[in-house]
């Protein structure tokens, strides 16, 4: 079930309607599956590290959200399309029994693709039907299956940049540098960019948090305020030049840059570069969802762990920001820059899913066309690494239920990102938005904006 332009609709539905629920959860379902389109039995299979799943998987997994979370609870005449798959399309909800372990998902050759897909609109069309008929329930259930459905496509739309970055991962692992996609932006590298500046904030008693009435995590909550020291951050993220440069001057040989854990993965992992970057006898060459390319030294580095970006900090002089300081810079960014207001926009609603750009990221604007005081590329380019562990807020409770379990029990063992990349859904570009992955990951689009303490 494809998802539909505007104009097949007419007038878009009101903001927060059922209508418009209706229409959201159609276009998340769409938009995943035209991220599956031509991939073959075996691309959607396999599976290529512990901490990626196959694209066939994550099809299955956001299907079973809303046959587990919203039919099986709120939809007496729904039937299951095949009662095994909970078992094998469960990921980490322990209160909803038994689950096929992660390591082995490759491992399912079956159900195949096309039943997977099949799959996927048995569910769609009993959704539908449930959202159809949610003047026949009590105002409570009604309002329940509206929250689990909302919760579902924030949901799909956070696994529709998995499925993007596992699939970057499984083809940088075959010789023939697969295209995943033509990109529709052409070939084409970002102008010299400027030396690295900073834009001073002046610190003080800051709101952190979301606080409007659109869709949150509940991580991103409660809002309140924090206490800031003087601080500055970079104007734009560190470039791919600038890593070469940290690369060149022995950087991934000095154990004086790096904390005690990422010193031991650089030795264990052999560390000399960002994941997809390799060198060949022309120079540096990276591989993206549109192949390999040549490296674009002025576009920011993407696909580093939290270890490099600290050790980078380290040797650049510099620190990484906390997400405090993060969302403070990028509230005050808002007026400049093209991105989402977050809080309280109501194109939250009309953003487009995905543009279908997704290699390296966004070129920095010389500031002969924009304030030197604005930051940029704070949005949607690369996730960007702060020193803050994913903790917490002030007041947080985990939801009861199965539903409690989606954010709060990772607050363990993880840091936070911040901004948003180019393959995360634009509805989660937003300020407050709390991404997290543990230190050594580096599959993601994450990359690096340094900070400075001011007197």
């Amino acid at each position: 079930m494809g998802s539909r332009a505007f104009g097949e609709i007419g007038r878009r539905p009101q903001a927060g309607s059922d209508a418009a629920l209706h229409l959201r959860f159609l276009d998340a379902r769409g938009a995943t599956a035209q991220l599956a389109e031509g991939l073959s039995d075996a691309d959607a299979t396999v599976q290529s590290m512990r901490d990626a799943s196959p694209a066939k998987w994550h099809l299955a997994h956001t299907t079973w959200y809303f046959e587990a979370f919203v039919l099986a609870a709120h939809d007496e005449k729904y039937r299951p399309f095949d009662e095994r798959f909970a078992y094998l399309f469960n990921s980490y909800y322990e209160t909803l029994g038994a689950r096929h372990p992660r390591p082995q998902r490759g491992m399912l050759t079956r159900p195949e693709l096309a039943r997977v897909l099949r799959y996927r609109s048995h569910v769609e069309e009993a959704v539908l039907s449930l959202l159809g008929r949610l003047h026949e329930l009590a105002p409570p259930a009604a309002q329940a299956v509206r929250n689990l459905v909302e919760l579902g496509v924030q949901h799909e739309q956070q696994h529709q940049e998995l499925l993007l970055t596992d699939l970057l991962h499984l083809f940088s692992l075959n010789p023939l540098a697969p295209v995943y996609r033509e990109d529709p932006a052409g070939v084409h590298h970002c102008p010299d960019g400027e030396p690295m500046r900073f834009v001073a904030f002046e610190g003080g008693r800051v709101p952190i948090g979301h606080g409007g009435e659109n869709f949150a995590y509940d991580c991103e909550g409660p809002a309140h305020e924090v206490l800031l020291q003087p601080f500055a951050i970079g104007r734009r993220p560190v470039s791919n030049g600038e890593w070469l440069d940290f690369i060149d001057d022995g950087g991934y040989r000095d154990p004086l840059l790096w904390l005690s854990d990422g010193w031991d993965r650089v030795r264990e992992e052999r560390w000399e570069a960002p994941l997809y970057w390799r060198r060949g006898s022309e120079g540096w060459k990276t591989m993206t969802l549109h192949g390999e390319r040549d490296l674009d030294l002025h576009a920011p580095v993407s696909h580093v762990s939290y270890y490099e970006a600290d050790a980078f900090a380290r040797w650049a002089g510099k620190r990484l920001p906390t997400e405090f300081e993060w969302e403070t810079a990028a509230r005050a960014s808002l007026h400049d820059d093209v991105a989402p207001a977050g809080d309280d926009d109501a194109r939250v609603e009309q953003a487009p899913v995905l543009d279908g750009h997704f290699a390296d990221a966004g070129c920095f604007v010389p500031t002969a066309t924009r304030s030197p005081s604005t930051l940029q590329q704070m949005f949607g380019d690369v996730w960007e690494w702060t020193s803050s562990s994913f903790a917490p807020y002030p007041g947080f409770r985990a939801a009861p239920g199965a539903a409690g379990e989606y954010n709060g029990k990772f607050m363990c063992g993880q840091y936070v990102l911040r901004g948003g990349s180019c393959a995360t859904p634009r509805g989660h570009v937003r300020a407050t938005y709390r991404n997290f992955f543990p230190p050594p990951a580096r599959w993601q689009f994450s990359g690096v904006r340094l900070a400075e303490d001011r007197p």
